[in-house]
């Protein structure tokens, strides 16, 4: 099967290469950058990778293998909704930024809080960085906590402003993506 496929996507990207200079519209040239594109050197290394299977002996061929893995985003290519959600984050990649330095400033300062209100629980800054990015996240391991009633309250504050912080880059792209899908 895995040579079934490699000389189907050999074929492909012969027939990719072929077609060049409709694909990229600079005539001749094209047939000389078209290599060079994002996609034709993933095409390239799928190839490489599975005529690499032959030889089984070396463990850098074997370690090549594992690029066949880049055939998953071929898929991506004819997708839709991959097209859909890549023009979502484009356009709205300055909110995503804001929330991104919100969450970020978040952290910094529930660690600057939590170490200076408790510095016996947090031994270095690093451990209050830890904590306040799970309690941002609400993973919450364990392994790092408050045992104080007021580190318990400033944990809890925590744990609800990050519940609303992390939600807000849900929102932003979903509603992004509703207002694409209406723009179709």
């Amino acid at each position: 099967m895995d040579f079934v496929s490699t000389i189907i996507f050999i074929i492909y990207y012969i027939l990719r290469l072929l077609t060049a200079d409709y694909k990229l519209g600079k005539g001749k040239l094209s047939f000389f950058l078209y290599p060079f594109t994002f996609l034709a050197l993933a095409d390239l290394l799928c190839i490489l990778s599975s005529l690499f299977l032959l030889n089984n002996s070396l463990r850098l061929f074997k370690i090549l293998r594992m690029l066949r893995i880049l055939r998953v985003f071929k898929f991506i290519r004819y997708s839709k909704n991959v097209q859909i959600l890549t023009n979502v984050l484009k356009k709205q990649k300055d909110s995503l930024m804001i929330v991104g330095l919100l969450a970020l400033g978040y952290i910094f300062i529930s660690a600057l809080i939590i170490f200076n209100v408790k510095p016996s629980t947090f031994s270095n800054f690093f451990d209050a960085l830890y904590w306040a990015t799970i309690s941002l996240t609400t993973v919450g391991y364990g392994d790092i906590y408050a045992v104080s009633t007021t580190g318990k309250m400033i944990t809890m504050i925590s744990s609800f402003l990050g519940i609303a912080i992390v939600a807000l880059p849900a929102d932003i792209i979903t509603a992004g993506y509703m207002k694409e899908i209406k723009e179709l």
